[in-house]
């Protein structure tokens, strides 16, 4: 017998010695107590089978991307708050109002001015309560609330970025009383300098002018949940302001001659702009990195840039070198104030677009600036409605504009209609920012419930702190429908008939306060 014989007959005599104790033990008798009869119990709950269980791949439709400003201005009491002395209830109220309008126009974003000339529409320890808000600089509201996170908080609540508008340079608005000891006028005497129509100014030359500002901006993007800083077109002040007289810094200049300074005075003035533009862009992305930087020009750089063109220089005037800010790329977004007709011979609206455009050689954002409250036209409202198709033209997927200024959608019965029944009748996404990296979002995970002739959609997302919307898509008879919707709603119920078409699909996509899109998650009805 050869030796796998021999493991063969090994195990069967195993087998056989097992089976025979098996049936020894199971002979043997085993007292059991009575078992009682079991009682018919419910059956268990089975979970109710989704109308859809599986998720599939599909084709989704483009989103459609605008940029949708207005600016809210709140020096002199232009827009917000409407008098110096307003009750904060009616504060609050004129607020909400202006958010409720934007968002029911298909607006998506608001760019609020939170330091009209070093005060503040917010909680500060760098500069007193602003005049407008309060009649009185350095006094506080009462009760006492900060505007600029509640004016966040609601425009997030509505789907709204938050722009945080302030001026550099001005140091006190002629309307804005007589400076006090809090005013910062009197605290930083030494960097101030007083123009013949009434207004201070910082001096952007001296570096004090430069750190404070700089603290100022910091302090904002820490501490609050924005989505912007803005400025606007004052740097060095028009001319005008000082009577034609040339703006007198004897004090700064004379110091930068004497160290062996050797550029023209105005080379060096703009040298100074030049050189604060890029340190706020930079210390802004390094403080938080998705909070863009925005700046609105005036629109013109030079006169015959592009050939035609005439009026005011910023660039010899204010000593705004734009064109170079926008070649740097020392913004995420430009809006050169083309405030003119498209007819306009001197200035057309987008002959001086396009140059803009030309110049945009990093690639930015350019959305133009409308001046909805006060172009010159005989149809103001239809020549607002032109502009916007024009850039849509110029700039393709990239488009946007803001509004000059929130008055002109409020004081002008037939503007809204003209835009929400027209270039504004669908909602939109801000346009993508590329070149500001993030993390990808993940995929949210979606849920569908059968509610007899609806289906209650939900989803959800584990970093939802990272989620600024959700872009919903349902698909009857295979056409897709789009909706946006704020970051609060994780749920809607959908009918399964509309307009005599079927429901057949539906997929969410979750959106960051970029405008960067996660994967979605679709699933089929059947």
């Amino acid at each position: 017998m050869n030796l796998r014989n021999i493991k063969y007959t090994l195990i069967l005599c195993s087998a056989v010695t097992l089976t025979s104790c098996a049936s020894q033990k199971a002979a043997t008798p085993v007292k059991t107590p009575a078992s009682k009869p079991k009682p018919d119990l419910p059956p268990k709950p089975v979970a109710a089978v989704p109308p859809a269980d599986e998720t599939f791949r599909t084709v989704l439709p483009e989103i459609r991307r605008e940029f949708r400003g207005a600016w809210i201005a709140s020096v002199a009491n232009i827009n917000w708050p409407s008098r110096n002395n307003l009750p904060v209830d009616r504060q609050k109220a004129e607020a909400i109002a202006m958010l409720d309008m934007l968002r029911d126009n298909n607006f998506n974003a608001v760019i609020f001015q939170a330091r009209p000339s070093a005060d503040a529409l917010y909680t500060s320890n760098l500069e007193p309560w602003s005049y407008f808000l309060t009649g009185q600089t350095g006094a506080a509201p009462y009760p006492n609330y900060d505007p600029l996170q509640f004016w966040t908080e609601e425009a997030h609540k509505r789907g709204l970025e938050l722009h945080v508008w302030l001026n550099p340079y001005r140091a006190h608005h002629s309307n804005g009383g007589s400076p006090n000891s809090l005013s910062m006028v009197n605290k930083l005497s030494d960097i101030v300098i007083r123009l013949k129509n009434g207004m201070y100014w910082f001096d952007p030359a001296d570096p004090k002018t430069q750190g404070h500002v700089s603290n100022v901006v910091k302090d904002i993007v820490k501490r609050y949940d924005i989505d912007a800083i803005h400025f606007d077109d004052y740097f060095y002040p028009y001319a005008t302001y000082n009577k034609g007289a040339d703006f007198p810094d004897n004090k700064t200049w004379s110091a930068y001659v004497s160290s062996g300074g050797t550029l023209s005075r105005a080379d060096w003035r703009r040298d100074n702009v030049n050189k604060f533009v890029e340190r706020i862009y930079k210390e802004i992305h390094a403080e938080k990195n998705y909070v863009k930087f925005g700046i609105s020009p005036f629109g013109i750089w030079k006169p015959g840039y592009p050939a035609g063109i005439t009026g005011s220089s910023q660039y010899d005037e204010l000593y705004a070198d734009a064109k170079l800010w926008l070649n740097k790329g020392w913004v995420d977004y430009f809006s050169p104030q083309l405030y003119w007709p498209i007819e306009s011979k001197g200035q057309p609206f987008e002959a001086l677009l396009r140059w803009w455009k030309s110049e945009n050689t990093m690639n930015r954002h350019l959305w133009p600036g409308l001046n909805t409250v006060e172009i010159r036209s005989s149809d103001r409202p239809t020549e607002i409605k032109n502009q916007i198709e024009v850039s849509r033209q110029v700039l393709g997927s990239d488009a946007g504009e803001v509004h000059w200024s929130i008055a002109g959608l409020t004081k002008n019965a037939s503007m809204l209609p003209v835009l929400k029944n027209g270039p504004y009748q669908e909602k939109a996404l801000v346009p993508k920012s590329p070149w500001i990296k993030t993390v990808p979002l993940q995929t949210p995970s979606l849920f569908i419930n059968n509610n007899g002739s609806s289906v209650q959609v939900s989803w959800s997302t584990k970093n939802i702190k990272d989620v600024f919307q959700w872009v919903l898509f349902t698909r009857y008879n295979g056409a897709w429908e789009t909706e946006i919707l704020t970051l609060d709603q994780l749920s809607k119920e959908i009918p399964k008939m509309k307009d005599g078409k079927i429901l057949n699909a539906v997929a969410v996509k979750a959106v960051d306060r970029l405008g960067n899109e996660s994967d979605y998650t679709a699933k089929m009805l059947k």
